[in-house]
């Protein structure tokens, strides 16, 4: 089973167990608990609604800390590979990268991610910027 090409139009995906089951749960949980609240205000409803909005909060903290890891990761990862493939004028000016870019210039070829950290650096493109640019998608 082969899967298409990666492109700028289908990078993104959704994790429907993370997405619609833990977050979305989680977040109708929270105004649940909110309406109950308020149509039954008592102590008991007070500490379910404060234990819901503690969830919401862990829930997003845990994917946001994940995703800081991941990005870590991709820094990593790509000033490995930077170092490798580019010309000598270039490598000198990696730590010039933002962290935005460098994640957008992940998903260049290895072919055309010379051609893409000069634009990154010459116009001071953000992340989106560097990936609409991407020719061919690693």
């Amino acid at each position: 089973m082969s899967k298409a090409p990666q492109t700028y139009a289908n990078h993104r995906r959704i994790d429907p167990s993370y997405h619609f089951g833990v977050l979305g749960l989680s977040i109708v949980n929270f105004f649940a608990m909110l309406v109950t609240l308020i149509r039954h205000p008592s102590l008991a409803a007070a500490w379910i609604f404060l234990m819901s909005a503690i969830l919401v909060l862990l829930v997003l903290k845990v994917r946001g800390y994940a995703l800081h890891n991941q990005d870590r990761l991709i820094r990593l990862e790509e000033r490995l590979r930077m170092e490798r493939l580019l010309p000598e004028d270039l490598k000198s000016r990696i730590p010039e990268l933002r962290e935005n870019q460098m994640v957008g210039l992940r998903f260049a070829s290895d072919a055309e991610l010379a051609d893409r950290t000069r634009e990154a650096l010459a116009e001071n493109l953000d992340l989106e910027a560097i990936k609409k640019r991407v020719q061919v998608w690693r």
